[in-house]
């Protein structure tokens, strides 16, 4: 079995490192989505030639590297790469948390094709059922983006947030704090208040004033805004979301994971903007400082900071930069340094306006002195984003090979109360059996068994069909009968009836139209004897 090889590359090597009980009560993954390690050192000179700080806060705790893969592909998205550190499996591109198809000739390691499309526990799954962790999510993206829905959702297609959405809203989540207000139907708004969460949409002063132990606040129509450009009054930093979850996870005796994406310097690094990247990334780190702190104050708590893959092929130093190997840190970082606003907020700022405003409004939030060939460029683009994203880097020493995402190894930091570090090379596989490790979990395939099993077999002695999707109904139905019982199961959601009686099921159903089957929890079956 495939699991079997990978978990036997995995325990010895840290099993010798730290003599005795490596488990931690709390784990924090932190994911700076897209960050390939030059994102790190420029961030790191900006910062110290800006603030005169010289250390990251991340600085400290770098103990290795790891290999990020498509189980197909060497480069990966953030969909398959982030399910393999939820689930111990690499899986296709758009892949949320769900096990791939095979492709034999290009197939990275041994797929069973009998698995493909079955939906993956996850950590957070497995961490919560087995071990009754709270669970937590802080990201700067829309909710039902990859990164999030890798924690908490299960689909063989990344952006099918219909399928999406009311699964992450029914997987038992107890803190979710990020963009994508807009993306939240009125009968999940309706399922959260009447559970006991809860629930701010674009109400910043309200969720800073909360005392719940259970919340979704969501700050921005979609995405929120990069760090540099967002209003301080409307929308949080990183670092207060990030402050704010763990002191209502905390509260849980039995622990928590949280997971904190830095999640926009991927769409950075994708735009080839280097100022969305720095001040992202700054925002990131700021954001691990107080996980970290927290983790050092309780002793209990692991904190693990690692992107999902690079992104961009960013350079520190280019070609087009004519000695920049010679240059004075003045000359490399001072006129970055003056940039306040991203591409995407300037072209905003811009648009529309006359020419001469234009080279007033670029001077103000970049100190550029824009040349008569650049102010008609920014002026005649129908997309002036990407020309000031153009105009940035032809004003420093900072170069781009692509704007797609990048297979190198990422970097890894990590803190342990005890020690007991993933240290050197490992795989996005080796990472998943470590947090694994660390928090004592059952084997993921032993959950994924229980939660998630073919109807077919659940119910392998009753009668049973698949209703199609209507119009009032969007997704298809499993109607299950034996003897006087009904079990009528909808999809991606916790919530069955038996009968005319509601039932709400610990983990969520899953259907998938590849296989034309609904995933679901073992012990459904027993409602109908």
């Amino acid at each position: 079995m495939f699991v079997v090889f990978v978990t036997a590359l995995f325990l010895p090597s840290f099993a010798q490192q730290v003599v005795g009980d490596v488990t931690v009560k709390n784990l924090i993954i932190m994911i700076p989505d897209g960050t390939s390690l030059p994102v790190v050192s420029v961030s790191r000179w900006i910062q110290w030639y800006r603030d005169g700080k010289e250390n990251l806060h991340i600085d400290p705790y770098f103990c290795g590297t790891v290999s990020t893969f498509s189980s197909n592909a060497p480069i990966g998205d953030s969909a398959p790469t982030t399910s393999c550190y939820m689930t111990g499996y690499p899986s296709q591109t758009g892949f949320v948390s769900t096990y791939p198809s095979a492709d034999p000739d290009n197939d990275i390691y041994p797929v069973d094709p009998s698995r493909a499309y079955q939906p993956l526990a996850t950590l957070f799954e497995a961490a919560r059922l087995c071990i009754h962790k709270s669970l937590g999510l802080v990201f700067t993206c829309e909710f039902p983006h990859a990164t999030p829905a890798d924690c908490a959702a299960h689909s063989y297609e990344r952006s099918d947030y219909a399928r999406i959405i009311p699964q992450m809203i029914h997987n038992g989540l107890s803190v979710v704090m990020g963009g994508g207000s807009s993306y939240l139907p009125s009968e999940e708004e309706h399922y959260l208040m009447s559970n006991g969460y809860s629930l701010y949409k674009n109400d910043l002063s309200r969720v800073r004033a909360d005392t719940s132990a259970r919340i979704w606040a969501l700050f921005a129509p979609k995405a929120m805004d990069y760090d540099i450009d967002r209003d301080t009054s409307l929308q949080p930093s990183l670092q207060e979301m990030t402050r704010i979850a763990i002191g209502k996870l905390s509260r849980n005796p039995a622990g928590f994971l949280l997971m904190v994406e830095g999640s926009k310097i991927d769409w950075a690094a994708h735009a080839n903007d280097p100022v969305g990247m720095v001040s992202d990334f700054l925002a990131f780190d700021r954001a691990c400082g107080e996980a970290i702190d927290f983790a050092k104050r309780d002793g209990q708590t692991a904190v693990i900071i690692v992107p999902d893959h690079g992104n961009s092929g960013f350079s520190f130093g280019c070609r087009d930069c004519k000695g920049y190997d010679k240059l004075t840190k003045h000359r490399l970082f001072e006129v970055f340094s003056q940039f306040r606003r991203t591409a995407e907020s300037l072209a905003y700022k811009v648009a529309g306006r006359p020419d001469s405003e234009v080279r007033d409004i670029v001077r103000e939030y970049t100190g550029i002195i824009l040349s008569p060939e650049e102010l008609e460029d920014i002026c005649s683009a129908s997309h002036p984003e990407t020309v000031i994203t153009a105009l940035y880097t032809s004003h420093t020493c900072f170069g781009f090979t692509t704007d797609g995402h990048t297979g190198e190894e990422v970097f890894l930091a990590a803190y342990h109360p005890q020690g007991f570090l993933p240290v050197g090379r490992q795989t996005n596989i080796e990472l998943n059996q470590y947090l694994s490790h660390i928090l004592a979990l059952p084997p993921l395939d032993e959950v994924t068994a229980k939660i998630f099993a073919p109807h077919l077999e659940v119910f392998h002695d009753c009668v049973y069909k698949i209703e199609p999707s209507t119009e009032e109904v969007g997704f298809p139905t499993l109607l299950v009968k034996k003897g006087r019982k009904t079990l009528t199961v909808s999809p991606f959601t916790n919530v069955v009836k038996l009968g005319k009686k509601t039932i709400r099921l610990n983990s969520v159903v899953v259907y998938m139209d590849k296989t034309a089957t609904f995933y679901l929890a073992q012990d459904l079956r027993n409602y109908l004897d």
